[in-house]
């Protein structure tokens, strides 16, 4: 299909835009007086964006229910094949989307912030078009590599079966970040719920079903993955189209004027996305590697440890209720100059996300074996997998929102970042698994996020000389700490389910009594 959109030239434009912008940062700097009153402007601005992005992030936990029915229907070794096979898949869709989600959020908060929408309109549709080629070669070329080479990797056969099958997802997984990440870029966040939160678990869960009644038992969950992946990508393409709808153009330029700058941009962003997906799957890829070649590693003991990666990605996905909404408010802020009232927005929702993290990551450690026990009895072992896990998936969590920051200003440091973490958690894994086994793969996973973390709060005191947010974060830390010394006792005193349980009801009572005081003390300073 040909596009023939009526804009002026965009990288005419894009040099007046940052001369412009850079001259007003310059000649009218933000008043540091009047940061306190901005931030809690942004803040009307963010907890609505928050709100939406939350209902969203529950929606899309219904995926929840095809791991449950993948255990509970085909066992764990079923779920052990189809954990390794999509943190392939996930891992590869890096390289296919290229960056461009990140890339299009920004630049379409930019062009939003100047009320050029016509622009926007021209670069969504230049991500689209090119999201969708990108993606589609990549299965292609990927799917041909697995069938010449497939005999030289270390991976069993089964599983090399159900990553070719489930490489047809990548399409749908493309046309859904880019077009999600215009909706957020326009600051638009119900999108998502509709799309990843309704959509994808619901025709998941359904085309599963719908395989099992006809016995399609061996590939059952590759294709209900595949079906829900379409489907979403379908549906965040149709919202995010209307948000166009109506737009004026003036002269006409295709498409391709627009993409040159956008792949530029995005290139940074994509190697160090494709290092932080390398990051985050190794355990599960690293452990269907060593699949009978590392003590307790089958595939049975792989299942459980994905159902574990499945809850504790829980934690994962708290950022994804703040992250969309921050990263177009933040590089509006940057883009204008105004890095003091950007500082003190990221100090806002640090403490806010810490609010949400440091319970569940409690729970899951006093509790875990009770969670994974919905799973099936075969599951319960999991429980120490589960709060190691719990906690390095909170860290990458928490540490995403300077990710956020450095990326909307000088991505090439994300880059570096990501490099040392991504060697220091291969070497890690490489050496923890032979000799641990599974429990090596969750301290593998937990060692680089720690690093990551530093290296990424060293990048925002140092280069951008953003304050020390512990004023803002020690509230939190300090209740957690409190509630979490006879919740310990509690776990330690009584034994089996009912300790487990006992432990994480007195630890939830007592945060949320300091959570309560916190709201009420603060309450006559707001």
């Amino acid at each position: 299909m040909m596009y023939n959109i009526e804009i002026a030239q965009a990288p005419d434009r894009l040099r007046m835009e940052s001369a412009s912008t850079t001259q007003i940062a310059l000649d009218v700097p933000p008043p540091a007086a009047d940061a306190p009153a901005r931030v809690d402007e942004t803040g009307v601005e963010l907890k609505r964006g928050v709100f939406l992005n939350t209902i969203a992030m529950l929606a899309s936990n219904f995926r929840g229910i095809f791991t449950f029915l993948v255990a509970r229907l085909l066992g764990p070794a079923a779920l052990g094949i189809f954990s390794v096979a999509w943190a392939n898949v996930d891992l590869i869709s890096k390289i296919a989307v290229f960056g461009l989600d990140n890339a299009i959020t920004t630049f379409i908060a930019r062009s939003q912030a100047i009320g050029d929408l016509a622009r926007g309109r021209t670069l969504f549709r230049a991500a689209v078009v090119l999201v969708l080629i990108q993606s589609s070669l990549v299965a292609v070329v990927a799917i041909a590599a697995l069938q010449m080479f497939g005999a030289h990797l270390q991976f069993p056969r089964e599983m090399l079966s159900a990553l070719a099958f489930v490489l047809c997802a990548l399409p749908g997984i493309g046309l859904y970040r880019v077009c999600t990440s215009t909706s957020r870029g326009m600051k638009v966040m119900r999108h998502d719920i509709f799309s990843r939160g309704m959509t994808e678990p619901a025709t998941t869960t359904l085309a599963l079903l719908i395989a099992l009644g006809f016995g399609f038992t061996r590939f059952a969950p590759e294709v209900a993955a595949v079906a829900g992946t379409a489907a979403s990508g379908i549906i965040a393409l149709m919202f995010a189209s209307k948000l166009f709808s109506g737009v004026k153009t003036r002269a006409p330029v295709f498409i391709w004027a627009e993409a040159k700058p956008l792949l530029a941009y995005a290139a940074p962003i994509s190697a160090y996305q494709m290092l932080n997906a390398f990051i985050l799957r190794l355990d599960v890829i690293m452990l269907g590697w060593f699949i009978g070649r590392a003590p307790g590693v089958t595939f049975a003991t792989v299942g459980v440890y994905g159902a574990t990666v499945e809850v504790a990605s829980g934690l994962r996905k708290v950022n994804q209720a703040f992250n969309p909404i921050f990263a177009p408010v933040v590089a509006g802020m940057t883009h204008t100059g105004d890095q003091e009232r950007a500082a003190a927005t990221y100090a806002q929702i640090a403490q806010w996300m810490l609010w949400i993290l440091l319970p569940l990551v409690a729970v899951m450690l006093l509790a875990g074996s009770v969670i994974l026990l919905i799973y099936g009895p075969a599951f319960g072992q999991g429980g120490a997998w589960l709060g190691i896990v719990g906690i390095a998936c909170a860290t990458n969590a928490f540490v995403s929102l300077g990710e956020t920051v450095i990326m909307v200003q000088r991505p090439h440091l994300n880059l570096l970042n990501s490099s040392v973490t991504c060697a220091v958690a291969f070497g890690t894994n490489l050496w923890l698994i032979p000799r641990l086994g599974v429990i090596g793969a969750a301290f593998g996973i937990l060692l680089p996020y720690a690093i990551q973390g530093a290296l990424r709060y060293g990048v925002l005191r140092l280069v951008f000389r953003w304050r020390n947010p512990w004023r803002s974060i020690r509230p939190p830390i300090f209740t957690a700490i409190i509630a979490f010394v006879p919740a310990l006792g509690c776990r330690l005193l009584l034994q089996g389910i009912a300790g487990q349980i006992i432990a994480g009801l007195v630890f939830l009572a007592i945060f949320g009594f300091g959570w309560f005081y916190f709201r009420h003390s603060a309450k006559p300073t707001q």
